[in-house]
């Protein structure tokens, strides 16, 4: 029997969070509207917010939260938004702005403005504490979730969430114990965690995934699966060194025969390309763009 979302919740020590909204300001720019937020979460400590949206809308619209990537680039932030890294064609702000979408990325802990501290730092600290530094990010995202459907310009029944790598496993992972994302979609970080530590692949990934006791109650499969019947797209590079093949293919097995309980085989998407490591490509990009439209922003 698969995990509970109850059981994975507490697996990853997800704290309550809440992100109190203590200024902002605004820039307009080409064609769409950047502002800069500024919070607090529940230890008082500031988190940087950065939100995209069109600039003008007649009703409340589809949203998302973007959850940032890692690359050890721990300067970037939740700024990948709006500047971009290497890994990506070109800033997703701008572009879901474009497309009609209010979209919000905050900065994880240790990254952005937050790279106070390292990364190996906050998770051992996390550990004695009886903590996970990836459950206090997913707190942070739901927590996220919560800011983004108070907005008069978002329809709380349009809320997804999209990432890249590190982002990525947030994306998944938080819909997984998060009801109120419609749909999901993400990039480059979808494998079975057993089978990278059998090929020595999981020593690639950063200290916030380390969840322990994990692989002896579920695997990231079926994590992936406990999102069904909701629409997820998968998009992984066939020669990704953090996603061997062997360890997508099981993963997504897992993640499939679970939307196939829900009967809800199509709402699971998946797309690899040959050639490909870890980065975005013109044809996730496309992919990608058509699977918000179609599950997000339907007759657009």
């Amino acid at each position: 029997m698969a995990i509970s979302e109850e059981r994975l919740r507490a697996l990853l020590k997800v704290p309550n969070v809440a992100l109190l909204l203590r200024g902002s300001k605004t820039e307009e720019r080409s064609g769409y509207r950047v502002e800069y937020l500024n919070f607090v979460n529940c230890s008082n400590e500031p988190v940087r917010g950065i939100l995209t949206r069109p600039l003008s809308m007649d009703s409340p619209g589809a949203a998302l939260i973007y959850a940032h990537a890692h690359g050890g680039r721990y300067d970037i932030g939740a700024s990948e938004l709006t500047e971009g890294r290497p890994e990506l064609l070109n800033p997703l702000g701008p572009v879901l702005a474009h497309l009609g979408f209010v979209t919000l990325a905050i900065d994880m802990p240790t990254f952005g403005e937050r790279a106070t501290q390292s990364e190996s730092a906050a998770a051992k600290a996390a550990f004695w504490y009886g903590q996970t530094l990836f459950g206090k990010m997913l707190g942070e995202q739901a927590a996220a979730i919560t800011y983004l459907s108070s907005r008069s310009d978002v329809d709380v029944a349009r809320v997804g969430m999209l990432g890249m790598s590190m982002g990525s496993t947030l994306t998944y992972w938080l819909a997984a114990i998060e009801p109120r994302l419609a749909a999901i979609a993400h990039l480059c970080c979808f494998a079975d965690f057993a089978t990278l530590v059998e090929t020595g692949a999981h020593d690639r990934h950063g200290f916030y995934l380390s969840v322990p006791g994990l692989l002896a109650e579920t695997s990231t499969g079926e994590i992936g699966g406990l999102v069904a019947p909701r629409p997820q797209l998968i998009c992984v590079g066939e020669a990704d060194p953090l996603t061997p093949p062997v360890a997508v293919d099981r993963a997504l097995a897992q993640a499939r025969a679970a939307y196939g309980e829900k009967r809800a085989a199509k709402a699971l998407e998946f797309f690899r390309q040959s050639g490909v490591g870890h980065e975005e490509t013109t044809e996730m990009r496309e992919v990608l763009t058509r699977f918000l439209k179609t599950h997000l922003q339907p007759g657009s």
